[in-house]
């Protein structure tokens, strides 16, 4: 895999072939089961759909297995309650995966905020804007828990605004549906309210002018990012 110390040994997947191109050496077995009841496994990794998180993690739990899950944590904060106080019972480790925490241009305003450049930082906004104006046929814009880009897109901001500023006193959110047709969540507008500081997280589908990805105001500067535009594909980076 890559990870020192990490050995990758079996594969929980439907399409066998799929799982072979890219690992022509893991075993590859139908149901997750098998994975939980397997000794020679320590750790479970779960990268599936979102509503599945939960009762994944607690099966591999409860078979004594270390758990790492994909964001979002649980469609429910009972359910992330739940398999914390499992994890804590069973003394295994419980963790959860932001592979945005290593972003370029993040990593570059973690250090900017750290060596004070930009002074005490008063207004923050990160954004995920994009142009998707058709929905697709695929679950995550299709309408059930743990759907939409509130729990596909805003936990990476979340997660790096928490990862910067801590806690917030208190935060107000806006969701709604903007495209025709669509069953999920396709635009989010967080507020994370501090003491001395503003924090906006935002999150659309219907956005076809480049828009910022970063916009920082501090008391010594200002920090702007914009996303790189692909235009013959039309994608964001």
């Amino acid at each position: 895999m890559g990870t020192p110390g990490l050995e990758l040994a079996t594969i929980s997947s439907s399409d066998e072939t799929k799982v072979k191109a890219d690992w022509p050496t893991v075993s590859v077995v139908s149901e997750p089961r098998h994975l939980f009841s397997d000794p020679h496994i320590d750790l479970i990794v779960i990268p599936t759909p979102n509503d599945t998180h939960f009762p994944l993690a607690k099966a591999a739990l409860e078979a004594g297995k270390h758990v790492v899950v994909d964001k979002p944590f649980t469609v429910t904060l009972s359910q992330a309650r739940e398999l914390d106080a499992l994890a804590r019972s069973t003394g295994r480790v419980l963790s959860v995966f932001h592979n945005r925490r290593w972003d370029s241009d993040f990593l570059t305003l973690k250090a900017l905020l750290a060596n004070g450049v930009l002074g005490e930082v008063s207004l923050f906004e990160s954004h995920f804007d994009r142009f998707r104006p058709q929905v697709r046929d695929r679950w995550r814009e299709q309408g059930g828990p743990g759907s939409g880009i509130w729990y596909d897109l805003a936990p990476h901001l979340l997660d790096q605004a928490v990862q910067l500023f801590g806690l917030p006193v208190s935060m107000t959110v806006d969701l709604a549906q903007l495209r025709p047709g669509a069953q999920s969540t396709d635009y989010f507008h967080a507020i994370l309210s501090y003491p001395q500081r503003r924090v906006i997280l935002h999150g659309t589908m219907l956005a076809a002018a480049e828009s910022a990805r970063y916009i920082v105001h501090g008391s010594r500067g200002s920090y702007v990012k914009y996303v790189l535009i692909l235009r013959r594909s039309g994608s964001k980076r």
